[in-house]
Protein backbone atom coordinates (compact mmCIF):
# COMPACT_ATOMS: atom_id res chain seq x y z
CA UNK A 1 0.00 0.00 0.00
CA UNK A 2 2.76 2.44 0.99
CA UNK A 3 4.72 1.59 -2.15
CA UNK A 4 1.68 2.18 -4.36
CA UNK A 5 1.13 5.59 -2.77
CA UNK A 6 4.79 6.51 -3.36
CA UNK A 7 4.54 5.20 -6.96
CA UNK A 8 1.45 7.27 -7.75
CA UNK A 9 2.79 10.36 -6.01
CA UNK A 10 6.09 10.07 -7.86
CA UNK A 11 4.37 9.64 -11.24
CA UNK A 12 2.02 12.54 -10.55
CA UNK A 13 4.82 14.89 -9.49
CA UNK A 14 6.90 13.95 -12.55
CA UNK A 15 3.93 14.63 -14.82
CA UNK A 16 3.20 17.99 -13.20
CA UNK A 17 6.84 19.03 -13.37
CA UNK A 18 7.09 18.12 -17.05
CA UNK A 19 3.88 19.95 -17.95
CA UNK A 20 4.90 22.94 -15.82
CA UNK A 21 8.34 23.20 -17.41
CA UNK A 22 6.89 22.89 -20.89
CA UNK A 23 4.32 25.62 -20.26
CA UNK A 24 6.86 27.96 -18.66
CA UNK A 25 9.31 27.59 -21.54
CA UNK A 26 6.48 28.05 -24.07
CA UNK A 27 5.26 31.23 -22.36
CA UNK A 28 8.79 32.61 -22.13
CA UNK A 29 9.53 31.92 -25.81
CA UNK A 30 6.26 33.54 -26.92
CA UNK A 31 6.87 36.56 -24.67
CA UNK A 32 10.48 37.04 -25.82
CA UNK A 33 10.11 36.45 -29.54
CA UNK A 34 6.50 37.53 -29.97
CA UNK A 35 6.36 40.57 -27.71
CA UNK A 36 10.05 41.37 -27.09
CA UNK A 37 9.57 41.07 -23.32
CA UNK A 38 9.48 38.32 -20.74
CA UNK A 39 9.47 37.38 -17.09
CA UNK A 40 12.76 37.33 -15.20
CA UNK A 41 11.59 34.71 -12.75
CA UNK A 42 10.54 32.06 -15.33
CA UNK A 43 14.13 31.11 -16.13
CA UNK A 44 14.99 30.52 -12.47
CA UNK A 45 11.75 28.63 -11.84
CA UNK A 46 12.34 26.46 -14.93
CA UNK A 47 15.87 25.70 -13.74
CA UNK A 48 14.66 24.55 -10.32
CA UNK A 49 11.73 22.65 -11.84
CA UNK A 50 14.12 20.76 -14.10
CA UNK A 51 16.30 19.84 -11.10
CA UNK A 52 13.23 18.44 -9.33
CA UNK A 53 12.25 16.61 -12.54
CA UNK A 54 15.70 15.02 -12.93
CA UNK A 55 15.94 13.79 -9.35
CA UNK A 56 12.37 12.47 -9.26
CA UNK A 57 13.06 10.90 -12.66
CA UNK A 58 16.21 9.17 -11.41
CA UNK A 59 14.28 7.22 -8.78
CA UNK A 60 11.49 6.49 -11.24
CA UNK A 61 14.10 5.22 -13.72
CA UNK A 62 15.40 2.73 -11.15
CA UNK A 63 11.84 1.58 -10.49
CA UNK A 64 10.96 0.89 -14.14
CA UNK A 65 14.43 -0.13 -15.33
CA UNK A 66 14.78 2.81 -17.69
CA UNK A 67 18.43 3.57 -16.96
CA UNK A 68 20.88 2.61 -19.65
CA UNK A 69 23.89 0.71 -18.38
CA UNK A 70 27.01 -0.87 -19.76
CA UNK A 71 26.47 -4.42 -18.64
CA UNK A 72 28.25 -6.54 -21.26
CA UNK A 73 30.68 -7.94 -18.66
CA UNK A 74 27.97 -8.37 -16.04
CA UNK A 75 25.87 -10.44 -18.47
CA UNK A 76 28.79 -12.89 -18.81
CA UNK A 77 28.58 -13.68 -15.09
CA UNK A 78 26.32 -16.66 -14.25
CA UNK A 79 22.95 -15.71 -12.65
CA UNK A 80 23.88 -16.71 -9.06
CA UNK A 81 27.09 -14.70 -8.80
CA UNK A 82 25.51 -11.93 -10.89
CA UNK A 83 22.94 -11.51 -8.15
CA UNK A 84 25.72 -11.06 -5.54
CA UNK A 85 27.62 -8.63 -7.75
CA UNK A 86 24.39 -6.68 -8.21
CA UNK A 87 23.79 -6.65 -4.45
CA UNK A 88 27.27 -5.17 -3.95
CA UNK A 89 26.55 -2.56 -6.66
CA UNK A 90 23.21 -1.68 -5.02
CA UNK A 91 24.96 -1.42 -1.64
CA UNK A 92 27.49 1.00 -3.12
CA UNK A 93 24.63 2.97 -4.70
CA UNK A 94 22.92 3.15 -1.31
CA UNK A 95 26.16 4.37 0.27
CA UNK A 96 26.37 7.08 -2.42
CA UNK A 97 22.74 8.07 -1.77
CA UNK A 98 23.51 8.23 1.95
CA UNK A 99 26.44 10.56 1.37
CA UNK A 100 24.35 12.86 -0.81
CA UNK A 101 21.40 12.78 1.61
CA UNK A 102 23.75 13.78 4.43
CA UNK A 103 25.38 16.50 2.33
CA UNK A 104 21.97 17.73 1.17
CA UNK A 105 20.71 17.83 4.76
CA UNK A 106 23.74 19.84 5.93
CA UNK A 107 23.39 22.23 2.99
CA UNK A 108 19.64 22.71 3.58
CA UNK A 109 20.21 23.33 7.29
CA UNK A 110 22.73 26.05 6.44
CA UNK A 111 20.38 27.62 3.89
CA UNK A 112 17.57 27.61 6.47
CA UNK A 113 19.84 29.20 9.06
CA UNK A 114 21.10 31.88 6.66
CA UNK A 115 17.56 32.53 5.39
CA UNK A 116 18.34 33.70 1.87
CA UNK A 117 15.85 33.58 -0.96
CA UNK A 118 16.18 32.75 -4.63
CA UNK A 119 17.48 35.55 -6.84
CA UNK A 120 14.26 36.28 -8.77
CA UNK A 121 11.58 34.66 -6.62
CA UNK A 122 10.55 35.29 -3.00
CA UNK A 123 11.02 31.61 -2.13
CA UNK A 124 13.48 30.52 0.56
CA UNK A 125 16.46 28.81 -1.07
CA UNK A 126 16.24 25.83 1.28
CA UNK A 127 12.73 25.03 0.02
CA UNK A 128 13.70 25.27 -3.64
CA UNK A 129 16.81 23.14 -3.06
CA UNK A 130 15.11 20.58 -0.80
CA UNK A 131 15.01 18.20 -3.77
CA UNK A 132 18.68 17.50 -3.00
CA UNK A 133 17.50 15.59 0.06
CA UNK A 134 14.09 14.41 -1.17
CA UNK A 135 15.41 13.09 -4.48
CA UNK A 136 18.10 10.98 -2.86
CA UNK A 137 15.67 9.65 -0.25
CA UNK A 138 13.44 8.47 -3.12
CA UNK A 139 16.43 7.04 -4.99
CA UNK A 140 17.57 5.19 -1.84
CA UNK A 141 14.01 3.84 -1.42
CA UNK A 142 14.15 2.43 -4.97
CA UNK A 143 17.59 0.91 -4.37
CA UNK A 144 16.33 -0.69 -1.15
CA UNK A 145 13.43 -2.19 -3.13
CA UNK A 146 15.91 -3.54 -5.68
CA UNK A 147 18.17 -4.93 -2.94
CA UNK A 148 15.21 -6.75 -1.36
CA UNK A 149 14.24 -8.19 -4.76
CA UNK A 150 17.83 -9.34 -5.30
CA UNK A 151 18.06 -10.88 -1.82
CA UNK A 152 14.74 -12.69 -2.30
CA UNK A 153 15.81 -14.00 -5.72
CA UNK A 154 13.09 -12.08 -7.61
CA UNK A 155 15.79 -10.24 -9.59
CA UNK A 156 19.23 -11.20 -10.79
CA UNK A 157 20.57 -7.70 -11.36
CA UNK A 158 19.73 -4.15 -12.26
CA UNK A 159 16.89 -4.07 -14.75
CA UNK A 160 18.71 -1.86 -17.22
CA UNK A 161 17.19 -0.79 -20.49
CA UNK A 162 18.51 -2.92 -23.36
CA UNK A 163 17.69 -0.78 -26.38
CA UNK A 164 19.48 -3.07 -28.84
CA UNK A 165 17.42 -6.09 -27.72
CA UNK A 166 14.22 -4.03 -27.85
CA UNK A 167 14.89 -2.88 -31.42
CA UNK A 168 15.80 -6.41 -32.54
CA UNK A 169 12.56 -7.72 -31.00
CA UNK A 170 10.55 -5.02 -32.81
CA UNK A 171 12.25 -5.91 -36.10
CA UNK A 172 11.49 -9.61 -35.55
CA UNK A 173 7.86 -8.80 -34.77
CA UNK A 174 7.63 -6.61 -37.88
CA UNK A 175 6.86 -3.43 -35.89
CA UNK A 176 9.99 -1.58 -36.88
CA UNK A 177 12.04 -1.32 -40.03
CA UNK A 178 15.80 -1.08 -39.47
CA UNK A 179 17.44 2.01 -40.92
CA UNK A 180 19.76 1.32 -43.78
CA UNK A 181 22.97 3.18 -44.52
CA UNK A 182 24.06 4.54 -47.90
CA UNK A 183 24.53 1.87 -50.51
CA UNK A 184 22.58 -0.81 -48.57
CA UNK A 185 19.60 -2.46 -50.37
Amino acid sequence: MFTRIIDRLEEGVISLLLVGMTLMVFVEVVMRFGFNTGFLWIQELTLHTSAWFVLFGASYGVKVGAHIGVDAIVKMIPPGPRRWVSMVAVSLSLFYCGLLMYGGWVYLAKMLKVGIELEDLPIPRWIAHSILFIGFVLLAFRFIQLFVALAAGRASGFQLADEAAEVLKEVEDGHAVPKRGKGEP
